[in-house]
C-alpha cells in the first residue's frame, strides 16, 4: 500500500492557522471577551521564546493549551460550530496545487493522511468536503461533555508526527519508497524522510536548502 501524507499549516492551507485562530477569537461576537485572558497568559512564554529561553516546540504546545483554556465550559457541539465558522474563512486560502495533488493520489488509490499539530476536531471541521483516509492531529479532551482543561494536551509535532503515523498504519504493509509526503517546514523533516517522494511546499529557508541539496521536488 502506498501512502500520501499531507501537512496542514503552510502546505494544504497556505496561511498560518494559529494566527487565524487568535484573530477569530479576538473578533468573535460571542467569545471575544475571552481573548484578553488568553492574550495575557500567552505573553510570558511568547517573550521567553523570543529571547530563546523557551524552545519552539514547548512554545507551540503551550500556546495551543492556553488557547483551549479560554474555552473552558464549552461543549463539543459549541466547538464544532466555532470551528465551522473558521472553515468558511479558510476555504479561499487552501493551496490549489496541493489540493490537485491530493485528488491525483486519490485517483491512484493511494492512502491519504492529513497530519498536523492543529486540533484534530478543528481539522475535521475546516476540511469538510475534502476526503482523507485518516486525520491525525492534537486531540481535545472532553469530560462530562465539556472541554477538560485539566487534561494534558499532547501537541503533535516533529517526531511525534512520525510516531503517530507509524501507529496509525500499524499492521499494514507500506510501500514507503513509492509513497509521498508534503510539508513546508524543517519540523516536517522526519515525515518527509519516511518516503521516497518527499515534496517541499513553499518551504522555509532551512527546509529549502535540504530539499535543494537532496534533489527533492519543490512546489
Amino acid at each position: 500500500m502506498k501512502v500520501a501524507i499531507f501537512d496542514f499549516d503552510g502546505t494544504l492551507y497556505a496561511e498560518e492557522t494559529f494566527k487565524l485562530l487568535m484573530n477569530h477569537l479576538k473578533e468573535h461576537p460571542i467569545y471575544k471577551t475571552k481573548y484578553s485572558r488568553f492574550y495575557r497568559a500567552i505573553l510570558p512564554p511568547y517573550f521567553a521564546h523570543k529571547f530563546k529561553l523557551y524552545p519552539t516546540t514547548k512554545m507551540k504546545q503551550r500556546s495551543m493549551k492556553l488557547y483551549l483554556d479560554a474555552f473552558a465550559g464549552l461543549t463539543e457541539a459549541e466547538m464544532n460550530t466555532y470551528f465551522d465558522e473558521l472553515g468558511v474563512k479558510m476555504k479561499k486560502d487552501f493551496n490549489k496545487e496541493v489540493l490537485a495533488r491530493l485528488k491525483q493520489h486519490q485517483n491512484e488509490q493511494i492512502h491519504i493522511l492529513l497530519v498536523s499539530g492543529a486540533y484534530t476536531q478543528f481539522l475535521h471541521r475546516v476540511t469538510d468536503g475534502i476526503t482523507f483516509d485518516q486525520i491525525i492531529g492534537t486531540n481535545i479532551s472532553y469530560k462530562d461533555q465539556l472541554i477538560d482543561v485539566h487534561a494534558p494536551l499532547i501537541h503533535i509535532n516533529g517526531t511525534r508526527k512520525t510516531d503517530h503515523i507509524l501507529e496509525a498504519l500499524k499492521g499494514k504493509e507500506i510501500d514507503w519508497e513509492n509513497s509521498y509526503a508534503y510539508g513546508d517546514s524543517f519540523s516536517d523533516l522526519p515525515v518527509l524522510e519516511l518516503v521516497g517522494n518527499p515534496v517541499a511546499v513553499k518551504p522555509e529557508g532551512k527546509l529549502r536548502k535540504i530539499a535543494a541539496t537532496r534533489g527533492w521536488e519543490i512546489i
